[in-house]
């Protein structure tokens, strides 16, 4: 059955768009999105004009699709390879805080580090004509890409920079960081460096680490032993089974690095369980600063990634693109860095 009019010359919430918003406010919609989207850059007093005039009308975040210039809805897709990993909380956080507030949700789903799963699930996300799709895998499937293309719709990779970018980037460099954390060991006068990973198989993340690590060990002059670089699944076990076998291999060892926070928190309760002192025995590097590396003792020297920023920062651009037609973006890559946290463990 179709709508009848409300009659009285406004608009309601099924018809109500952001222009609207902006009429009865009388600011320009540039200031409704920002009010909206990103409320630090207008004044309260501003805001609190945009959010009244949202409530008169009846301007419903879930209509917000009425505003998009493709008609899609008011979801964005975001495929990560694991569920299991904690370490894409932060960054989900992020997402989804800056999302909801601008009346968008996040769906997610799991690739399994299996490019044609990726594949099948942005067939699926656009099946759904979400408004934009984040995807932490920085390979793709030819078809994939082709889809992603023909759709129009904006994306952002964040699991990596990567050498091509799709889209969008907002991420740090897997590649730096592991140089930087190689490097800092071998300054700190470590010389037979250890390096433990996730399969590099489909995860371009584990690839740019162990290359910058190498990269490093070249810097420093030091010659690559393949007997200590070893891939591994994750867990807590693959850590301690890690940690034992690169000792008892190549006694010499003096440092291992692991590419992975909970490597990293199994190898030191494998030391623990031997009686090898950390740093004493060998010193002990980590990938990612979750609480628990800063509270075990000795605590672990670590690397700090930008999650909950990279999260919030792929929101905003995203929704620039959606909201605001921002096209001066497409291709944009925005560098988070990161923080190299000194602690006992080396």
């Amino acid at each position: 059955m179709p709508k009848r009019s409300s009659g009285d010359g406004n608009p309601h919430s099924g018809s109500a768009r952001m222009r609207d918003v902006a009429v009865r406010a009388g600011v320009s919609t540039m200031t409704v999105s920002r009010a909206l989207n990103e409320p630090g850059k207008v004044s309260e007093e501003m805001r609190e004009r945009v959010l009244r005039a949202v409530r008169e009308i009846g301007y419903l975040p879930n209509h917000l699709a009425g505003s998009l210039s493709s008609n899609r809805s008011t979801t964005i897709g975001l495929i990560v390879p694991s569920i299991d990993n904690s370490i894409y909380t932060q960054t989900v956080k992020g997402l989804s805080e800056v999302l909801k507030s601008s009346g968008f949700q996040l769906m997610i789903a799991e690739s399994g580090y299996d490019p044609n799963e990726e594949e099948e699930l942005i067939t699926v996300f656009l099946s759904h004509r979400v408004s934009g799709l984040v995807l932490h895998s920085t390979e793709h499937t030819p078809q994939a890409t082709e889809k992603i293309r023909k759709s129009g719709i904006p994306v952002v990779e964040n699991g990596n920079i990567p050498r091509e970018p799709l889209d969008m980037v907002v991420s740090f460099s897997n590649y730096d960081a592991s140089y930087a954390m190689t490097m800092h060991l071998g300054r700190l006068g470590y010389r037979k460096i250890a390096f433990a990973s996730l399969y590099s198989v489909h995860n371009d993340r584990s690839q740019d680490r162990l290359q910058g690590y190498h990269a490093a060990l070249n810097q420093l002059g030091l010659d690559p032993d393949p007997r200590i670089v070893l891939e591994t699944e994750r867990g807590l076990a693959a850590g301690a089974e890690v940690m034992a076998r690169v000792v008892q291999s190549v006694p010499e060892v003096d440092a291992l690095f692991c590419a992975g926070d909970v490597l990293a928190v199994g190898a030191l309760f494998e030391c623990q369980k031997r009686g090898w002192t950390v740093p004493g025995r060998i010193a002990l590097a980590s990938f990612d600063d979750v609480d628990l590396l800063r509270h075990v003792s000795p605590s672990v020297t670590t690397l700090r990634l930008p999650r909950y920023d990279i999260g919030e920062r792929t929101a905003r651009i995203l929704l620039s693109r959606i909201m605001d037609g921002a096209e001066h973006l497409r291709g944009s890559v925005v560098d988070l860095k990161f923080e190299l946290i000194q602690r006992e463990s080396t």
